[in-house]
């Protein structure tokens, strides 16, 4: 059916008691993960790493449960077994050249083809998958979403530290995948018969096998009738992934149904597109937005405001209005690498060592993604402000 919604999140692994990245799959952690989640957990091209996957949904609240089971399950495999897992778009403190792949084939064929920027990848994203009605070209879909993307990407930002150090962006993550090939922004492709053109060209002259290793920010999925969202960060909370889920989901609805039929993948779209996400990496939701068609500038927090209020009819007819209004909470108390970069300063300020500082934000990722003991963990100042969030009545905004 039209608009149903599935969602895959990755999640690194860590030695849960030092706090201290694990390199190594523990297998009989993953067999007790298996046991808790069936096939809903799968493994990731790097040991480190680990994704769980729901199945299609009408609602964004059903596969944000299924989600929370799924995370569950993990987490009470990992206590079995002295691991945690964590979401977050880059690894505070994990280092790239000690990292080992799964034995896969077809991880194998990545990793010959990608050299060392495949130990490289050691970055975790959350994919959106949305069915646009049948007939619906996906390729035209897809470019009159680009403009859209820095904001998703604003609210998943994760990403503040990468081998040890802050890096001084909000959302690193999108900087190191690029280093692969196929990724960013989708190329200049107006159709869906000019998109099957260029997979038979590449896998014609034997570059890939198939589209599954076409890895854009934003791309049509080859196992599913879905128009698959990638340039997001794992977000930390599920109340955030459930937000940005959402937001996705109404928005393909309004594009398909009403949305600006100007919107394409022209010149002038893909180079704001490509400087917005450049500011939402460097700035997060401090960031400028560019509007390619009215020309000028607004604040990134107010643009994605005005998109909530413009969407909630469609939040409403896919009954995802709580997760929707979400985002207004991101918006107020910031998303998980704002909260990661107060946790690693906070942590300074009181005398701690940098190595120190990131193994409590990593404890609190761990927390965070499990979903426990978060009154102990948040600071007060984020308690405050969640709790004003939640209770203060939505303004309105105009579009």
């Amino acid at each position: 059916m039209a608009y149903t919604i599935g969602i895959e999140e990755e999640f690194f692994l860590y030695d849960r008691a030092r706090c201290q990245p694990l390199i190594e799959m523990n297998e009989s952690f993953f067999a007790a993960a298996r046991a808790e989640c069936g096939e809903g957990v799968q493994r990731e091209m790097l040991q480190c790493q680990i994704e769980l996957v729901t199945a299609p949904h009408q609602r964004v609240r059903e596969a944000c449960a299924e989600l929370a089971r799924l995370r569950g399950g993990l987490d009470a495999a990992g206590r079995s077994f002295n691991v945690g897992a964590a979401a977050s778009g880059s690894n505070p403190i994990a280092q790239w050249r000690e990292q080992k792949l799964t034995q896969k084939e077809r991880y194998g064929r990545i990793n010959d083809d990608l050299g060392m920027i495949g130990l490289r990848n050691m970055v975790c994203g959350m994919h959106v998958h949305v069915a646009p009605p049948e007939g619906v070209d996906r390729i035209a879909l897809m470019n009159r979403a680009l403009p859209f993307l820095p904001v998703l990407l604003a609210l998943s930002s994760s990403s503040p530290f990468w081998e040890g150090r802050a890096t001084g962006l909000i959302a690193y993550r999108l900087a190191a995948y690029r280093e692969l090939p196929r990724t960013g922004l989708p190329p200049s492709l107006s159709t869906q018969a000019e998109y099957d053109g260029y997979i038979a060209a590449l896998a014609g002259a034997g570059v890939i096998p198939d589209a599954s290793h076409v890895w854009w920010a934003i791309r049509p999925s080859l196992r599913y009738p879905t128009l698959e969202l990638r340039i997001t960060d794992a977000c930390t909370s599920i109340k955030d992934t459930g937000a940005v889920a959402a937001l996705y989901q109404c928005l393909l609805a309004w594009l398909v149904e009403e949305g600006d039929g100007d919107l394409h993948n022209g010149p002038l779209d893909r180079a704001i597109a490509e400087e917005n996400l450049w500011r939402v990496q460097r700035h997060g939701l401090d960031a400028p937005y560019i509007d390619s068609l009215a020309g000028g500038a607004e604040p990134i927090r107010e643009r994605i405001a005005s998109l909530v209020d413009w969407l909630t009819p469609y939040a409403r007819r896919f009954d995802c209005v709580a997760e929707l209004s979400h985002v207004d909470v991101i918006l107020a108390r910031g998303a998980s690498a704002e909260r990661q970069l107060d946790i690693y300063r906070a942590e300074v300020a009181k005398g701690a060592e940098p190595a120190e500082a990131l193994r409590e934000v990593v404890r609190w990722l761990i927390a965070e993604t499990a979903g426990v003991m978060m009154e102990d963990i948040m600071p007060q100042e984020d308690k405050a402000c969640a709790a004003i969030s939640e209770s203060a009545p939505r303004k309105s905004r105009n579009p």
